[in-house]
């Protein structure tokens, strides 16, 4: 059989020795390690090599052997693939999703894959786990770096670019601890909203009697507003500043029109130059219709809780503050909230409840 297996003795490594078109080429590394102990958890390096020696001669009988895979001189056919996904495919994603899985190839996948040039095929798990352990991110940042891939390998698998798709790093592995949710009262909450300038209070009101996304309220238009059902079609969004025709889920939301907010709603100017259901005043023609920016929003926020006293985030502030409201200060039931939200799952509830102190304490006290 081709190849046999020596030792360095100055360096105290172990390799394979290869005749390849008639010249000795030398293989010291098995997944990326030196064949060297301790290397690998469990392994000595002469088992390393001996592993390496069987995959190398694997590749011959399959008829694939490219000496230049073993020896890291050809780069990863991995990164042109990403580039190429993410142009053809890329297309049905959202303007922020995109963004994202950009940042995640040129930043992360992209640097790791130079210096460990794998092939798509050689994917597996233990490769996988050592790209999530060197991302240079926090746990959900990982998560977002490894789906990219994973949704790239999925591409993959169905143009048989691989035979099958690889087992992903299991969940605990990427370290997500849950936050802690940040609410405020209803009390104080109101208290922040009135600190808002009157002419821009309509749209925060409608954030926090209605519990959706400031994208969706900013995308908001006139006729979005069904006056029969008096309820609003939430069908549109934001995503990274840019208008897309579906919200984030990709569903059509039907919101009946709170009380409290109707009487809010009557009094709004209508800008017939505008289809947007909230127009920003002091909005520029180049803005499209004068709809209000994100930024411009989190600043008139971050401003009235300098006014109050308070400091918290304008999503934990109405939607968070709101769901959260629902569950500890007015008592509805998980399933109620779901309901009022419209959120898929359970599960994605269950954070507001987490911090019902005032329930918890009435059940110790027993009252």
């Amino acid at each position: 059989m081709k190849g046999s297996i020596q030792k360095h003795n100055k360096y105290n490594y172990y390799y394979v020795a290869w005749l390849d078109k008639g010249k000795l080429q030398t293989v010291s590394r098995y997944k990326g390690f030196l064949c060297r102990d301790g290397e690998i958890a469990g392994m000595t390096g002469k088992e390393m090599a001996e592993r390496l020696l069987l995959l190398m001669r694997a590749d011959v009988e399959n008829g694939t052997f490219r000496i230049e895979k073993w020896k890291g001189d050809t780069p990863s056919d991995i990164i042109p693939y990403l580039w190429k996904w993410l142009e053809e495919d890329g297309k049905s994603l959202s303007p922020a999703t995109h963004k994202d899985y950009e940042n995640s190839i040129k930043n992360h996948l992209t640097p790791w894959f130079k210096k460990n040039p794998y092939q798509l095929h050689e994917l597996q798990y233990d490769v996988l786990c050592r790209l999530l352990n060197d991302i240079n991110r926090t746990g959900k940042g990982k998560k977002n770096v490894i789906y990219c891939l994973r949704r790239c390998l999925v591409h993959a698998f169905k143009s048989n670019r691989i035979s099958a798709m690889p087992v992903f790093p299991e969940a605990k592995k990427y370290n997500i601890v849950d936050p802690i949710i940040k609410w405020l009262s209803e009390e104080r909450q109101i208290r922040v909203i009135q600190a808002i300038p009157i002419e821009h209070q309509p749209i925060f009101w409608w954030l926090k009697y209605h519990l959706r996304r400031p994208s969706e309220a900013m995308a908001l238009h006139r006729i979005d507003y069904d006056k029969e059902q008096d309820a609003f079609i939430i069908r549109r969004t934001f995503s990274n500043k840019q208008l897309v025709q579906h919200t984030k889920t990709h569903k059509i939301h039907i919101i009946p029109c709170h009380s409290e907010f109707k009487k809010i709603m009557e009094k709004m100017p209508i800008r017939i130059d505008s289809p947007y259901f909230f127009v920003n005043p002091h909005g520029k023609l180049k803005e499209e219709h004068y709809h209000y920016q994100h930024n411009y929003l989190v600043d008139l926020w971050h401003k009235a809780c300098e006014k109050v006293g308070e400091d918290i985030d304008m999503y934990s502030g109405l939607k968070h503050s709101s769901c959260s409201q629902y569950i500890n200060e007015k008592h509805y039931s998980l399933d109620q909230v779901q309901m009022l939200t419209d959120h898929a799952r359970r599960e994605s509830v269950k954070k507001y409840a987490s911090v019902m102190l005032d329930e918890k304490r009435r059940l110790m006290e027993g009252k």
